[in-house]
């Protein structure tokens, strides 16, 4: 089955919402499933549980079908999410604009080639959709 990833914000910000929104409809679509993703920063404290990142959701969308809710801790945010993306073999993962920019700028640590996607693909063998603003 097609696992979609979409790492979002908690509490949900507007960008968040829009990312999730195209997820869930890209998850629909391809009768997939999707894996809601928030990265607690260890430096940043405070803990926020799989319970209250499915509420947020649920409060906003409405019961998803298929979702698995996931809160992962880290470090760095995009690392946390490769090393999440690839743990889930993950076939698409949805970022945001915003956080599109994050990963060109941490691939850009590990590889002078700035290409999200060709990244992903190359190591992960996933599709990435960007949502704009």
């Amino acid at each position: 089955m097609t696992r979609v990833v979409v790492p979002v914000r908690y509490p949900l910000s507007e960008h968040s919402e829009r990312t999730l929104s195209k997820a869930i409809s890209v998850a629909d679509d391809r009768d997939a499933e999707l894996t809601v993703l928030h990265v607690n920063l260890y430096q940043n404290g405070g803990e926020i549980s799989r319970s209250d990142l499915k509420r947020a959701v649920e409060a906003e969308f409405g019961r998803v079908e298929r979702a698995r809710y996931v809160v992962r801790s880290g470090f760095l945010v995009e690392e946390t999410i490769l090393d999440e993306v690839a743990g889930e073999k993950a076939d698409i993962v949805v970022v945001g604009h915003k956080q599109a920019g994050r990963w060109r700028r941490a691939i850009r640590r590990l590889t002078k080639n700035p290409d999200i996607e060709g990244f992903l693909k190359e190591r992960l063998d996933c599709t990435v959709i960007t949502v704009g603003l």
